[in-house]
């Protein structure tokens, strides 16, 4: 089942010799439970692409379709609603509530999404403790490391239950060992059957995709069929032990 197709996408900025064309004709297909992993040099359309797909930007030219469902040209109050309770986001930079502690940022999400408070805060505190932050629930993310505010973005962005997760650079800011966490969280995210379109720098965390598609001046150059990583084979890759 094709839970997301771009077809055509196109994006633009500029006019006459200052033209850029960010995202240039892309066509993509993505399989429910299926990951994807998009790759290129900086400035080649990476997060314009992620954005234009997840409904955070508008395409000057192309469709997108999340669940059989235009997203490209229907209105902002039913793209808004779309974004709450069909996608969930993960950037580089967290862009977490600074003002909440962890269990309050992920439970947004799902109250937004419509859930009610008791139902919004018992699945909030669950994907807290299934990414390993059970004791870190009432810190504000100026008391947690850069790993742990990923990990409580990565709780958030599943809070709703989303269709697809879109991640931009999750593990740009991060050092090894916070890495390594993120990847095996990505990885067993994809072992349960999330669907997830991650965009990177990181060839490490490509490795954990069904598909690698390399993107270049916004357009897609190359894609490669990967096997899929399971936690130990990743471990196994990168030379460490699972934890």
């Amino acid at each position: 089942m094709t839970v997301l197709r771009a077809r055509g996408l196109y994006k633009a900025y500029g006019k006459g010799d200052g033209l850029v064309r960010a995202v240039d004709g892309v066509d993509l297909d993505v399989g429910a439970g299926e990951t994807v992993a998009v790759m290129g040099p900086s400035g080649c359309g990476k997060s314009t692409l992620l954005h234009l797909l997840g409904g955070l930007d508008r395409p000057s030219g192309g469709a997108v379709e999340v669940n059989g469902r235009r997203i490209d040209d229907i209105g902002e109050n039913r793209l808004a609603r779309m974004r709450r309770t069909d996608v969930g986001f993960v950037f580089q930079s967290f862009h977490l509530m600074e003002e909440l502690t962890a269990v309050e940022n992920v439970e947004l999400s799902a109250l937004l999404a419509g859930r009610s408070p008791r139902a919004a805060r018992r699945r909030a505190l669950d994907l807290l403790d299934q990414v390993g932050l059970a004791d870190r629930v009432r810190f504000l993310p100026a008391a947690l490391s850069g790993g742990q505010r990923q990990r409580v973005a990565i709780a958030r962005a599943l809070s709703n239950e989303p269709l697809i997760v879109f991640a931009d650079e999750p593990t740009g800011n991060l050092d090894s060992a916070a890495t390594m966490d993120v990847l095996q969280l990505f990885d067993r995210l994809h072992e349960a059957g999330q669907t997830l379109v991650i965009v990177t720098h990181d060839s490490r965390i490509a490795a954990t995709a069904d598909r690698l598609i390399t993107m270049r001046d916004g357009a897609f150059v190359d894609e490669t069929r990967l096997s899929g990583g399971t936690t130990g084979r990743l471990g196994a890759l990168l030379g460490f032990e699972d934890r």
